[in-house]
């Protein structure tokens, strides 16, 4: 039995499969759709977290422990509200220093996302600050579903799960070791 690669088989019109340019056109299309699946989640999730990071640390106002829109005054504004204001009290020991932990974290979770490297250590990571902050600075909203942390959380677990296998130097690596 031949196998067939996306769209080369057929006439795309006569035969039984159709759509996707044979009989196997479109289950190819299916494989390699599957296959991919999660790359635009990590994509999203990669830019968006590298970005985060980078906002915070180049926001001047952020990154101080007072003042409109600072680390100290958001952390001092939820921690009544939060669902663990013990954790909230551990950052006001040093919100700075708490500020560019999780600017920090968010760019390594980020760049290792993107890259694919240690791929489920960085989704876990991205799991990790997304629980934290719901945990603290979006537990209050509500309804639950217009904070915007826990869909976070949710669109990290199938990386910890599945990780970067395709596109990624886990995969690179990968392979140099099956063919050591």
């Amino acid at each position: 039995m031949a196998q067939h690669s996306m769209g080369t088989t057929g006439g795309g019109h006569g035969g039984r499969g159709g759509r996707g340019g044979g009989p196997g056109g479109l289950t190819a299309w299916k494989n390699a759709a599957s296959r991919y699946a999660l790359l635009p989640l990590r994509l999203f999730l990669g830019i968006t977290f590298v970005y985060a990071g980078l906002d915070k640390l180049t926001d001047s106002g952020f990154m101080a422990d007072s003042g409109s829109g600072s680390i100290g005054e958001m952390m001092r504004g939820v921690r009544d509200t939060s669902a663990v204001p013990a954790l909230v009290d551990l950052a006001l020991n040093n919100p700075v220093g708490f500020g560019y932990a999780i600017a920090f974290g968010e760019l390594a979770v980020g760049i290792g996302t993107l890259v694919g490297l240690f791929a489920r250590l960085a989704a876990l990571g991205g799991a990790l600050i997304s629980l934290s902050l719901w945990l603290t600075v979006s537990w209050q909203v509500n309804p639950y579903y217009y904070g915007n942390d826990l869909a976070y959380l949710m669109s990290w677990l199938p990386l910890v799960l599945a990780g970067a296998a395709y596109f990624s130097l886990d995969a690179v690596l990968a392979e140099r070791r099956r063919t050591r």
